[in-house]
């Protein structure tokens, strides 16, 4: 642990798929005395966990993790190359310490019953993929969500589940007829009955599964079918009905290249967003950087075949003739990796995606940029840089690291997907930055920019992290602007912003406020960094500090919340933990509330649980009678 040199570089946390290896090493007594273990930690990880890395997990969320997964990621998962030069038994030593507890193996998951088979709907759900649909909109009419302002104080908790041997919660969840999908950590994804929470099926994608899952239903299959991608850049196709494997296709051109967003389905066709983890390889100085260039990939949904291969940066990686520090070659360009889910434009034709910073020094053009690209082909249409000169990779944060770019950053890229936001007089393309800026550009004038509201000091993890959401007359922006040190010292605006998306302007601000115990501090922070979701009537946001909350849609009042962080007895009779609500955000779907808790990344709160909310009795009859 000495450096940072892969940290995150392998986030699936491959480890936690041999659980029950790290479980078998720390069953039983502790090793040697919690003091032994201490001093461990303090001689080599403390200088990388003590807050001054800004993507490493603080010291303090560690004691909310279990001990094998923190054994397991520092013998055979992202940390393994940091803790090389420690024996087992001093692994072992340091997990006990920062756990403060040994633990067993990852439970069993609650089976529903051999009869009990899934009701899947003849039709798409109206809250389909990340998005909600193809324009990302995050919007759920009142109909379909069956929550609105008479009832949404009538929400509890029907019941939660907990995934095995996880750390961290983000794949956002699909309902579809009487069966919610969602996948995991471990590379599981998951087939629960929404109703009761046991499960019908599950399939090992083998890698882990962060994004949301789309359906779909093909001329060439009886069953309606499930599309999403792993962080291992392989997308699956399996059947909604059985949880069995139709295909699996790679999109991977680079060793590092991975699927962070979810996958998007149009017509026939699936388009797969391309993102890295070079950026962290990079940290090793040795490391010849960097060759990835973020991409776009159309295939055929019923076999998986590749249509087109679009890279955002048209000039293939090539050395520079430069040596580093470390004597390793300096390649370029690289970078823009694709985070978000893409946007379908039927109108021109067109999809939109928001990229990521460069790797390289000079960053191209097309870094930090809205692209446009063709449907039938992935041709480059238009491209609009909303932030020049953003090269940055983890090497930046290493003392001494030699492949960081001589920008050294900002790093605040677009992680959030666009809004296509279809108004009475014009359309406009809505983008957030983790820069706290938000756009609106004009998709039938090559992205020129119609306005751009500044609503948050930014960093590292937002400004805009992961997404705004939109109904018909109102965009919704929530603000993170957490701290980090060596972020300019500037007043932050975490909290729900609403603005008037024909001209920008600010109709009201909720302010998220401190309620974070102080003893999960800094790990527990106020700001909003998860997705937004919206119906006509209501937005539903989380924050990093595990609170889920409702507010209404014309004034910003805080109608109802929900306190996450803490343990919950799940379906399969196992305690979870919930912690940051980060990454996916809230789904709405048949008069249920469907949210994660827990992420451990970015010194947020770790966490294993879903946990999906309904309607008490009564009110279901009110709401009804309210319609």
């Amino acid at each position: 642990m000495k450096t940072l040199v892969t940290w995150i570089a392998g986030t699936t946390l491959s480890a936690l798929a041999s659980a029950s290896f790290a479980a078998a090493i720390v069953e039983g007594e502790p090793v040697n005395e919690t003091a032994t273990g201490a001093e461990l930690f303090q001689s080599n990880c403390i200088h990388c966990h003590n807050g001054s890395v800004p993507k490493a997990p603080h010291a303090i969320s560690f004691n909310m993790m279990s001990t094998g997964s923190i054994v397991s990621a520092i013998t055979e998962g992202v940390m393994r190359q940091q803790a090389a030069h420690l024996s087992q038994e001093e692994r072992v030593q340091i997990a006990q310490y920062l756990s403060g507890a040994v633990d067993s193996v990852a439970h069993e998951v609650k089976a529903c019953s051999t009869d009990f088979t899934p009701v899947l709907a003849a039709t798409s759900p109206p809250w389909n993929g990340w998005g909600g649909g193809i324009r990302n909109q995050r919007f759920q009419e009142a109909e379909s969500a069956g929550i609105n302002l008479n009832t949404v104080d009538q929400l509890e908790l029907k019941w939660a589940f907990a995934y095995p041997g996880a750390t961290r919660a983000r794949s956002q969840p699909l309902v579809h007829g009487n069966t919610v999908f969602v996948g995991s950590q471990q590379g599981t994804v998951y087939a629960l009955d929404l109703s009761s929470g046991c499960a019908h099926w599950q399939y090992d994608a083998g890698a882990e599964v962060r994004n949301g899952l789309t359906v779909a239903h093909l001329e060439s299959q009886s069953d309606p079918v499930l599309f999403f991608g792993d962080f291992s850049a392989q997308v699956h196709a399996i059947s909604a009905r059985t949880g069995v494997s139709l295909w699996k296709s790679s999109v991977a051109t680079h060793a590092d290249a991975t699927i962070t967003g979810s996958v998007k389905y149009y017509e026939g066709r699936l388009y797969v967003p391309i993102s890295s983890s070079e950026w962290a390889t990079a940290a090793d100085p040795g490391y010849p950087c960097c060759t990835f260039r973020g991409s776009v990939a159309a295939l055929n949904a019923t076999d998986g075949s590749v249509f087109w291969n679009s890279f955002v940066i048209p000039e293939a990686s090539h050395e520079t003739g430069e040596i580093n520090s470390a004597g390793a070659r300096r390649m370029a360009p690289a970078g823009a990796p694709v985070w978000n889910s893409p946007t379908i434009d039927t109108k021109r034709g067109l999809l939109y995606v928001g990229t990521g910073e460069g790797y390289t020094s000079p960053a191209t053009k097309t870094s930090d940029a809205v692209i446009a690209m063709r449907l039938d082909d992935g041709g480059i249409v238009w491209s609009q840089q909303l932030l020049a000169g953003d090269a940055w990779n983890m090497a930046c944060f290493i003392g001494g690291g030699g492949n960081c770019p001589e920008e050294n950053g900002p790093d605040l890229d677009i992680g959030a997907s666009t809004i296509l936001w279809q108004g009475k007089q014009r359309d406009l393309l809505l983008v957030g930055q983790k820069s706290g800026d938000v756009y609106a550009l004009d998709p039938s004038a090559g992205g020129q920019t119609v306005w751009h509201k500044k609503l948050g000091r930014g960093g590292y993890a937002g400004g805009v992290h992961w997404g705004m959401t939109a109904n018909k007359d109102t965009l919704f922006v929530p603000i993170a602007d957490t701290y980090f040190p060596g972020l300019p010292e500037a007043e932050g605006f975490p909290g729900l912003h609403a603005l008037d998306p024909l001209a920008g302007t600010v109709r009201w601000y909720t302010p998220a406020l401190d309620e974070c115990p102080e003893d999960k501090k800094p790990a527990c922070d106020p700001g909003l960094s998860a997705a937004a979701t919206s119906s006509n009537q209501l937005i539903f946001a989380g924050g990093f500090d595990g609170l889920l909350r409702a507010y209404e849609a014309s004034s910003g009042q805080v109608l109802w919340k929900y306190n996450s962080l803490g343990d919950f007895e799940t379906v399969s009779g196992e305690v979870g933990k919930g912690g940051s609500i980060e990454s996916d955000g809230p789904v709405l779907a048949n008069g249920h509330l469907l949210v994660n808790s827990g992420y451990q990344f970015g010194s947020r709160m770790p966490g294993n649980v879903l946990l999906v909310f309904g309607l008490k009795r009564a009110a279901v009859t009110e709401g009804l009678a309210s319609e």
